[in-house]
């Protein structure tokens, strides 16, 4: 089960992030006030799909890793602790504090000074994520290994 539960949750969870990450850039770089509204206030219902599998993914993970610690499955497991993390204490309090402001229409330097920080912090969460799948997809030889990952 967890064979087929690991690389759709994590490729949910990824694409999640991902889309949390450039929906904001988009909203910002070329939406209205109402526009970026909306997406601050939908980011935070969308914890409710990526917070299970980043779960499922995390459980998954380490049952399919079987007690392994080396190679690309030590390198998985060393990002994990720092994409929950990061998820936790940045993430979720940036986005929740957002969607406050942004619903207020307080567009104000707190605002600006917050999207700053989750967009550095989003985009370490996604560019983990991606390593990891990538690491995946080169365990499971969906990928070609290359000699630095061996």
């Amino acid at each position: 089960m967890s064979k087929l539960v690991h690389p759709i949750a994590g490729t949910l969870a990824t694409l999640l992030v991902a889309s949390f990450w450039l929906s904001t850039v988009l909203v910002e770089a070329f939406g209205t006030h109402a526009q970026i509204i909306a997406v601050k206030l939908a980011i935070p219902w969308g914890f409710l799909l990526l917070v299970p599998a980043l779960a499922a993914t995390g459980g998954t993970g380490l049952i399919r890793s079987r007690g392994h610690r080396g190679g690309l499955v030590g390198r998985k497991l060393r990002r994990m602790p720092i994409i929950a993390a990061n998820g936790v204490l940045v993430l979720i309090p940036s986005a929740l504090f957002l969607a406050w402001k942004a619903g207020a229409g307080a567009f104000d330097t707190a605002f600006y000074a917050v999207q700053a920080v989750e967009l550095i912090a989003g985009a370490v969460n996604v560019t983990l994520l991606s390593l990891n799948m990538r690491d995946g997809l080169r365990m499971t030889r969906r990928l070609p290994m290359s000699a630095r990952s061996r």
